[in-house]
């Protein structure tokens, strides 16, 4: 009877210790977001990193008041296969044959496209570049396939051109490209600058840069006015620190982000002599031309349409009056002056229809910007600050 007694003891007492084990892995995998029984396994599912004050993660094109900025309505979605389905499909024999019409189906890639062509102006050589980024990804997937593997493409990137050009917008497509076909696991941008980066005191930039290098991992470090980093006039400063500690991430963890640097193309010629080693870490050089006189016009007109508002025949005329004299201006923006002027233009409108109290207004008179709501001509003898 004692030894049964004993042997009773102890088998509730290795239940109990299997209880509590599993109560302390299931705690611990609630705890980080991992499930424990994939964390044994060759596949681990982590929750994303989140990003510091200084940092901005932009998912969407919405950066500007709703339905009514440069890259506002840009509401494409990735879509196609996850990396589970691609393996699902498996490897294909060496006489297989594949079609790159269901390729394109398969992975999504005419809807990021398809967004570009409808929310960019112009852009054409931009575009094109774009494409054939998507191209040589669509053709690798198709090759690791069939077994052929080839090194991992640089996909490091120079955005060249004045604002308002669409660099970001640009950078978000190829964000979502990238994470479609696989080449980026979350597809995520970070947008940065100098002061994200740069620290004031001795000892500080590393770390800061470090931290917004890490936010980045998965996605796009997307580092506007990155020309900013040097400044050869400042012995003291510290933006050399920073594009050291980039240029080697850049190079030793290729595989797990991209960094795309903006800026004016004069600009950027300088900064690439800040270190040797930087042109030749970047493979792809994008230059966004200023637009011409009827691009604005249609982009003014995409703006309006996505408010609700049009151009009277003699606004439009008003409207590229105050163009012609615009872009001979200091500081004159490209799309964000555009975006600007309609802004003021609404105002204008608003308190025209406002002050005449006692009139009736149609819902057309809502939507028609007329001549009057447009900055006369004779203002701009003073360039307006965009």
């Amino acid at each position: 009877m004692a030894l049964a007694g004993m042997i009773g003891a102890i088998a509730v007492a290795a239940g109990i210790g299997a209880l509590l084990v599993y109560m302390l892995v299931h705690a611990a995998g609630g705890m980080d977001g991992t499930d424990p029984t994939r964390r044994m396994g060759s596949v681990t599912k982590s929750r994303p990193t989140p990003l510091p004050p200084t940092a901005t993660v932009v998912t969407t094109a919405a950066t500007s008041s709703p339905g009514f900025g440069r890259v506002s309505g840009l509401h494409w979605k990735p879509g196609g296969e996850g990396r589970a389905a691609r393996r699902r499909r498996g490897q294909l024999p060496p006489e297989a044959m594949v079609t790159f019409a269901d390729e394109r189906k398969a992975s999504a890639i005419d809807d990021v496209f398809a967004a570009l062509d409808r929310e960019l102006v112009g852009l054409v050589p931009v575009k094109k570049q774009v494409e054939q980024v998507g191209s040589l990804l669509l053709v690798d997937r198709v090759r690791q396939r069939f077994g052929l593997m080839a090194p991992r493409p640089n996909l490091h990137m120079c955005f060249t051109g004045a604002p308002g050009t669409g660099k970001t917008t640009v950078g978000l497509l190829m964000a979502d490209l990238l994470h479609q076909l696989g080449y980026l696991e979350q597809g995520h941008l970070v947008h940065a600058m100098r002061d994200d980066l740069v620290a004031e005191y001795v000892g500080q930039t590393a770390p800061k840069t470090r931290r917004v290098i890490d936010r980045a991992m998965g996605g796009v470090l997307f580092i506007d006015e990155a020309s900013a980093l040097y400044q050869p006039d400042n012995s003291k400063d510290f933006g050399l620190e920073a594009i050291e500690i980039l240029l080697q991430v850049m190079e030793n963890e290729r595989d797990k982000f991209i960094v795309i640097l903006a800026g004016y193309k004069d600009r950027m010629d300088v900064f690439f002599q800040s270190n040797p080693g930087l042109r030749s870490r970047i493979a792809h050089h994008l230059d966004f031309a200023d637009y011409d006189l009827d691009e604005l016009v249609a982009i003014g007109r995409m703006m309006l349409e996505r408010a609700n508002y049009y151009l009277s025949e003699e606004a439009e005329s008003a409207f590229r009056e105050y163009l012609v004299l615009r872009m001979h201006q200091p500081l004159f923006a490209n799309a964000r002056s555009v975006r600007n002027e309609l802004e003021r233009a609404r105002l204008r409108h608003a308190h025209r229809l406002a002050a005449d109290q006692h009139r009736s207004w149609g819902r057309d008179d809502l939507m028609r910007i007329e001549a009057a709501d447009i900055l006369p001509g004779r203002l701009l003898s003073v360039p307006v600050g965009d």
